[in-house]
């Protein structure tokens, strides 16, 4: 599964890129300069190869955050979760989808709110298990739309707040919301 995903994110991203409104400066593959060099790409990002952003998605974006465990029991939401993460940050992703959780969880009567802690552990599992067990299929795409619906909102936010954004709104859009 994840090396589908993976290479659905390479494919979209596409090779080297260097936008003047990309505050992330010159990018491989979607991988920044900045996450290239802390993972141990010091080669110049014109000529990183595909196995090694490959290699970062995997390790960064999949098995740190734990999105593996998640996929044991809903593929799609760890799918989502993923991309999102490639996008936004994985704590985001966690954050998001932490929050659409308590947001579901009928005042607590499903289960316990969660801490927005930004990290996959035993009681974020434990509650999308819950969510998922009380809502079924049904459910899962509702927590599908609800995690997106805040990745939308905080997309048009940030553009919001900086203008040259508006450069990649629609692709971001496009591309990453349904």
């Amino acid at each position: 599964m994840i090396d589908q995903l993976i290479n659905d994110v390479l494919k979209r991203e596409g090779g080297y890129a260097n936008h003047p409104h990309d505050m992330g400066g010159e990018t491989n593959w979607g991988i920044t300069i900045g996450t290239a060099r802390q993972h141990g790409y010091n080669g110049p990002m014109r000529a990183m190869p595909k196995s090694e952003a490959h290699g970062i998605y995997k390790r960064i974006y999949w098995l740190k955050p734990q999105f593996d465990k998640i996929a044991l029991f809903t593929p799609k939401i760890a799918a989502e979760m993923f991309d999102t993460g490639v996008n936004m940050g994985v704590g985001t992703a966690i954050s998001f989808t932490q929050r659409a959780l308590n947001a579901l969880n009928r005042q607590e009567r499903d289960y316990k709110d969660l801490q927005i802690d930004r990290i996959i552990g035993p009681a974020t599992l434990a509650a999308l298990k819950g969510y998922l067990r009380k809502r079924g299929a049904k459910g899962e795409i509702v927590l599908l739309r609800a995690i997106e619906a805040l990745q939308g909102a905080r997309y048009i936010r940030l553009t919001e707040k900086r203008s040259t954004n508006e450069s990649f709104l629609y692709g971001w859009l496009e591309h990453r919301i349904g």
